[in-house]
Formats: structure tokens, C-alpha cells, sequence
């Protein structure tokens, strides 16, 4: 008979320290640690945890955000960078699978940003790298866009781990393309805060999105969804408002961020984690998504695929292309393909 994967998770509800990538690495590898101690295999990070998610993008005019711009794009790091290999050292040390956020930089342009999800292996390998397909309202002034790469499920000893990030989770095809995978741990990561309204109207409420989104995707899925969230420190609210009283109220009343983990029926298994920072728990046991799909498998029998088509278009995007040589891995196939891998002590 077969058996299935058991293993505790972690979802960890964190802030960045903003525009410092080496402050933010050496924090993560702090709570990867910790994390390992309490028992988890699978650490979840936010997104854009390296190292700062722009929300000041949604409170100040674009003429207004060059000083912070110039800060995010210089604080965002690549795939085969030192502040990765030290990410990637940290998990093979305790044998843990990592998911973080970060702002992923390249080598072709010294603006261009992607909001990039990453999974490392227990070994320190890099499972896969998944760009934001689309950056969701004024992210569009800071990240470009992704491409479909990245939309993988890796098949592991913890099962079969799929993610998207903050508003991904509401693209019903993005999603099916991973449940169509065999999905069945699945990792949401998201924003601190995301106003959308001047203070005191009614206004985007990201922690009523996040349950909705993320339970849904565990029930349609009949799967476990880890969410984590950042956290928005005071400091960092002070900083980006710049003295202004009515950006400060802005940010400080958009609604807060959640970090739980759900189970296959969408509820949540673990605590929920708002207004501190902290690392919310739960046991996974892949078993468990096996009889809510004898009900409804979106994937399996509960389809007509004689009736409906998808198609996924997993080529990455390339600036230009060259008849004397290879394409450039950065644009090209993920960077990490053809690159030596990095030394991992231990």
C-alpha cells in the first residue's frame, strides 16, 4: 500500500529589514534555525522577504518614490548570489526545505526587479524559482512582469510543493496549473498591508482576502496551503512616510496581513499570527488529502476534459536573441541551470 508524506510546517510572519538584503539573510537564516529546532521541515518566508515589499508605491505619487526605487533595486539580490548561498547553506545544515521572497535582480538591467518566490532543498539544491506572473496594482511601478517558468510542482519527500505569490492566488488558471500537477502542499506568501483607499473609507481587506483565497485553494484542491505574511514594523512606517501625517495614517490603517496554515477542508489547522511577529505551526499529513477526493478532484474525475482545454506556456523571456551563442541563462532557461553549483559547506 502506499504511504504518505507526515512532516511539520512552519509559516513565518516577519518583517523585513527594509533595503538592507544582509540584515534580512541573516534574520531568515535565524528563523530557519529556529524553526528546525521546534520540529519543521518546511520553512515559508514572505514575499519579497529580501527585502522589502513597496508599499510605498500605493500611498505616494510616482513622482515622489525615486529615493525608494533607487533603495529597492539596490538591495535586490540574484538566484546565485552570496546572500542565496547563505540561505542555501542554512537549510542543508538543518535539513530543511525553505521557501522565501525576495526581489530578484539581473544582471541585464540594473532596474529591473521580478517579485520571485524561491524553493530550496533540504540538500541546499534550488528546486525552483517562480517570478510574479503579473505585479498587482502599483507593483506594476516597481516590478516587471514574470513568465511561466517557474509554474512547477516539485515532487518531494514532503510531497508534491507548489506556490504563488499575494495575488496569484486569486488567478484561477495559475492555480489550476499547479493542481493539475498533483499538488498537494501548497505555499501562499503575501504583503504586510496593501491600501488601496485614502484612511477611513472603505477599503481593500487583505486579511477577509487571504482566508478567502487561501481556503479556497486548499478546498478546490483538497490540499494543505501554507501562508505566510510579513509584518510591518513601526520604523519601517515612519520611514516611508516621510513625516507626512496623512501617508503615515494611510499605511498604519490599511489591514494587516495573516499567516496560518490550512488544512484540505480550507480551515485553518495552526494559530493565526497578525499583529506580532511569530511563526505559526502544524502537522501535515499528505494522507489526509486523499478522501476529499473521492467527493470532488477538479483534476481527476470531477472535470470534462473532453469539454475544456489549458495550456501552460513555461518558456522563459528573453530580451534578445543571439545567432552566434546561447541565450543569456538570466532571461533564458532559470539561472540556476548551467551555473556551477555553489559550494555548500558541511
Amino acid at each position: 500500500m502506499k504511504t504518505y508524506p507526515k512532516f511539520k510546517a512552519a509559516a513565518c510572519h516577519i518583517s523585513s529589514v527594509f533595503f538592507d538584503q544582509d540584515a534580512c539573510t541573516d534574520k531568515a537564516c535565524d528563523w530557519i534555525a529556529e524553526a528546525a529546532r521546534n520540529g519543521a521541515e518546511l520553512v515559508v518566508f514572505p514575499e519579497a522577504f529580501i527585502s522589502a515589499f513597496p508599499v510605498w508605491a500605493g500611498v505616494w505619487a510616482p513622482v515622489d518614490t525615486h529615493e525608494f526605487f533607487a533603495k529597492f533595486a539596490a538591495s535586490s539580490i540574484t538566484i546565485d548570489g552570496p546572500e542565496m548561498a547563505q540561505i542555501r547553506r542554512t537549510a542543508r545544515e538543518h535539513g530543511v526545505f525553505v521557501s522565501i521572497g525576495i526581489n530578484e535582480a539581473t544582471t541585464n538591467s540594473v532596474g529591473c526587479v521580478w517579485d520571485t518566490n524561491v524553493l530550496i532543498g533540504d540538500d541546499g539544491s534550488i528546486l525552483n524559482r517562480h517570478r510574479k506572473l503579473m505585479p498587482t496594482h502599483f507593483e506594476k511601478l516597481v516590478w516587471t512582469m514574470g513568465d511561466g517558468s517557474g509554474l512547477r510542482v516539485v515532487d518531494t519527500r514532503l510531497g508534491r510543493l507548489g506556490a504563488l505569490i499575494c495575488g496569484e492566488n486569486t488567478n484561477a488558471l495559475a492555480r489550476f496549473a499547479l493542481m493539475s500537477q498533483g499538488e498537494n502542499v501548497h505555499i501562499s506568501s503575501f504583503s504586510p498591508r496593501f491600501p488601496t483607499h485614502p484612511a477611513g473609507q472603505p477599503a481593500y481587506d487583505l486579511e477577509a482576502s487571504i482566508r478567502l483565497r487561501a481556503g479556497a485553494h486548499a478546498f478546490e484542491g483538497k490540499l494543505f496551503n501554507i501562508v505566510s505574511s510579513s509584518f510591518l514594523q513601526p520604523d519601517v512606517i515612519d520611514m516611508l512616510s516621510r513625516g507626512n501625517a496623512a501617508v503615515h495614517r494611510n499605511i498604519d490603517e490599511a489591514s494587516r496581513s495573516v499567516s496560518m496554515i490550512l488544512g484540505p477542508d480550507g480551515a485553518p489547522i495552526s494559530e493565526v499570527i497578525r499583529d506580532e511577529e511569530g511563526i505559526a505551526y502544524a502537522d501535515i499529513d499528505v494522507a489526509k488529502c486523499v478522501v476529499p477526493k473521492q467527493f470532488q478532484d477538479v483534476v481527476g474525475y470531477y472535470n470534462r476534459f473532453d469539454v475544456f482545454s489549458f495550456g501552460v506556456n513555461r518558456n522563459a523571456h528573453s530580451p534578445a536573441t543571439f545567432n552566434n551563442g546561447p541565450v543569456e541563462p538570466e532571461y533564458g532557461e532559470p539561472q540556476w541551470k548551467g551555473v556551477p553549483e555553489l559550494e555548500i559547506a558541511g
